[in-house]
């Protein structure tokens, strides 16, 4: 994959196309491109950290893990699409990785490692500000989901993640969703665990949605087709 096109993909996002210049072609033409097979994990908890990653095709869990012998338990805390950034918490501590990251399908990232932004710091301090903002945009967003967990009621929940997941959490350029549908590629499952609730909850409420002919449900993913009315319904 060319800088280039790096570049276009990751311009999508709001954090990266409101960076400078000199900085956005930075990590475009110096960051490393990596392949990860469906599957395949790229860190897991207590790793040691090295640099951050933005997903520029495919699909990456991030997932946490009790780890308590037979009882290990796991459950994904979100899904990271294009042309999404992650790994910026460690970028500022020093400290181990906090969950595991997993391909979710075959997937293309791009990684700068931490050596390459350790330069860029040191000849231009000003560029702390941006990193920054991106870990505030992922700090925003889950103090979100931590007030709707102990607000919302169920079926508004699920509803809200996924006007969400169709708009991008609202860190993407584009606005794909707005008029016509839009396919959301979340399977029943991965819903289930992210909103920690049961799959027969999960299937009841989409069910009872694609009645009123609101989102299609099709074999691992949903087509959203009236994301205006669930957006009433998700009280957004």
């Amino acid at each position: 994959m060319q800088a280039l096109q790096i570049h276009r993909t990751l311009s999508r996002g709001k954090w990266y196309a409101n960076l400078s210049a000199p900085l956005q072609s930075a990590l475009a033409e110096q960051g490393q491109v990596r392949q990860l097979p469906p599957g395949q994990r790229l860190f897991s908890r207590g790793d040691c950290a090295d640099g951050i990653y933005a997903v520029l095709s495919g699909c990456v869990q991030i997932v946490g893990t009790s780890r308590s012998g037979v009882d290990d338990k796991s459950v994904i805390l979100t899904l990271i699409e294009p042309p999404d950034w992650f790994g910026e918490i460690c970028l500022f501590d020093r400290q181990p990785r906090t969950h595991d990251a997993i391909a979710d399908e075959p997937a293309t990232l791009l990684h700068v490692r931490q050596h390459t932004l350790d330069t860029l710091f040191a000849q231009h301090p000003h560029y702390w500000r941006e990193f920054g903002l991106l870990l505030t945009q992922k700090i925003r967003l889950m103090f979100g989901a931590i007030e709707d967990a102990a607000l919302l009621p169920t079926p508004i929940r699920l509803i809200r993640r996924l006007v969400q997941m169709t708009e991008g959490y609202g860190i993407r350029c584009e606005q794909s969703g707005i008029l016509g549908s839009r396919t959301v590629n979340v399977s029943q499952e991965k819903l289930s665990s992210i909103l920690a609730i049961s799959r027969q909850t999960v299937n009841q409420i989409l069910k009872e949605l694609e009645n009123e002919n609101l989102i299609g449900i099709r074999r691992g993913s949903l087509e959203i087709l009236d994301l205006q009315t669930l957006k009433q319904k998700a009280q957004l």
